[in-house]
């Protein structure tokens, strides 16, 4: 695929020195749950019951689950057990079914509705499927391109399914954005040489260690016009990465 940009520059910060950022960018790529979806409630309930089916500590899963897929965590959590694959899938399926207490983040309607088809995408450790039960649940609309767990052989933290939602657009990966609320999603999208946006929904922004940090997307709006410029009202938390000027 051709990519659309002319110019490989970079997506680049811009301070005006009153607390607001604002990136140009040719592409953002989101997470899906803790960053667009609040699944909270059904993802801890349903580890929950799969940690008492195994006599395991589900504080211990939870420390390790987030932006991880189902297989990989069973996987670190209890290598003993056999068809985890299996586990795995039966433990998908039942999020299918389940809907309640699932929220969107706020400000995530609004953000998704003013960013181009062409110009932003999921990239998720949950099936298809799964993801499009959740979007619609809370009201949210299914991009054109979804990188889910069938897409792309390995997980978060590997960078492949940034690489390959870049890909899928045909911008080049520097130029894209990943908003993310895990570590291990923030690690991802470092590995794919992207800047990265946290959301401090599921961790503390110093756990994150984004470029930079908001408490949700309420704290996010797209600047009309081109190029796509995003205006973010943040703290920064890793200065170095950033470009920055006071124009």
């Amino acid at each position: 695929m051709m990519l659309r940009n002319r110019k490989d520059h970079g997506a680049r910060f811009v301070s005006n020195n009153s607390g607001i950022y604002e990136l140009v960018c040719d592409a953002v790529l989101f997470d899906l749950d803790g960053t667009l979806v609040d699944s909270t409630k059904v993802v801890e309930r349903l580890w929950a019951e799969w940690a008492a089916r195994h006599s395991l500590n589900v504080e211990d899963i939870l420390a390790i689950s987030h932006g991880r897929r189902a297989e990989e965590t069973m996987r670190l959590m209890a290598p003993h057990l056999k068809n985890l694959k299996e586990e795995a899938a039966a433990r998908l399926r039942e999020e299918e079914q389940q809907s309640e207490g699932l929220v969107a983040v706020a400000g995530a309607k609004t953000l998704l509705s003013n960013i181009p088809h062409t110009r932003w995408a999921i990239v998720t450790s949950c099936t298809r499927k799964l993801a499009e039960v959740r979007l619609g649940s809370v009201g949210l609309p299914v991009p054109a391109v979804v990188v889910s767990e069938e897409s792309v052989p390995l997980g978060k933290p590997h960078p492949d399914g940034y690489l390959e939602a870049a890909r899928i657009l045909g911008w080049t990966p520097r130029n894209c954005l990943v908003v993310e609320d895990s570590p291990v999603g923030v690690e991802a999208g470092r590995a794919a040489g992207m800047r990265v946006l946290g959301v401090s929904t599921t961790f503390p922004a110093d756990r994150l260690s984004a470029d930079l940090s908001v408490a949700d997307l309420s704290e996010v709006a797209i600047v009309p016009g081109l190029p796509l410029t995003i205006r973010i009202g943040a703290v920064p938390l890793r200065a170095p990465w950033l470009e920055l000027n006071s124009d």
